[in-house]
């Protein structure tokens, strides 16, 4: 059976239902699965649990499911970029588990190698660690964590073989290849889609075993969360 489908609300379409964790690859808005996450907001499911870096920013990137009030908790490392996100967090309404960056993709490389958990010195005597079990190895402390495994993991690659084979580009390979493993039902979005045997076999970072289902993405402008610049002088004019 192939694993291309015609677009991204074809891939999710009996993949999402009501109360499941979604596991979602990039980091701000890079190397976001921006076309798979717009189909799970006009979906329209509810109380999900979110497992990502972050939330995107208002109005963009996972931010679009908390303003659609889709989203019950997120599992994440930081959100600050996100105003709303703090205003409902602040109010109760969203339930947040914050976990260290390093702690997180190491929960979720866990998750995909069926370690169910493992002890870490990040976090020892900080919030993070309270409620947790600890232990001792060669005299340090250590906090457990627990893996995480998703019901769905969506991520975005730039190449994609129709096998399911994944390349990343540049920092978008950021939390994709973690979050990939980490999916009962991992669906891919691809800029680029080739036929099997096309991809350079040592380039391959995601291997097709893990992907189940496979889009192509949009050509749409990638979105930049802060974009600094300065004035243009003559002396940065080319010739």
């Amino acid at each position: 059976m192939s694993k291309l489908k015609t677009g991204a609300a074809d891939a999710l379409h009996d993949a999402l239902r009501d109360g499941i964790t979604l596991a979602v690859g990039g980091f701000g808005l890079s190397g976001i699965p921006a076309d798979l996450i717009e189909a799970v907001r006009d979906s329209g499911v509810r109380d999900l649990t979110v497992v990502s870096n972050n939330m995107g920013v208002d109005g963009k990137g996972l931010g679009v499911l908390i303003e659609a009030g889709q989203v019950r908790k997120v599992i994440a490392s930081y959100v600050g970029e996100n105003k709303l996100f703090a205003e409902q967090y602040l109010a109760g309404k969203l339930e947040v588990e914050f976990t260290p960056q390093g702690t997180l993709a190491e929960r979720l490389r866990a998750g995909g190698a069926g370690i169910p958990a493992f002890y870490t010195k990040t976090g020892v005597g900080t919030l993070v660690a309270e409620g947790k079990p600890h232990e001792v190895f060669d005299g340090e402390t250590y906090v457990q964590e627990r893996a995480i495994r998703a019901d769905v993991a969506l991520v975005h690659a730039h190449t994609a073989d129709t096998d399911g084979n994944l390349v990343y580009r540049y920092t978008a390979r950021n939390f994709n290849p973690v979050v990939a493993t980490a999916g009962a039902v991992t669906i891919a979005e691809a800029e680029v889609i080739v036929e099997p045997g096309t991809l350079d076999p040592n380039h391959i970072v995601t291997p097709g075993v893990y992907v189940q289902r496979l889009v192509q993405a949009s050509g749409r402008v990638k979105d930049i969360e802060q974009r600094t610049v300065r004035p243009r002088t003559a002396e940065h004019v080319p010739a």
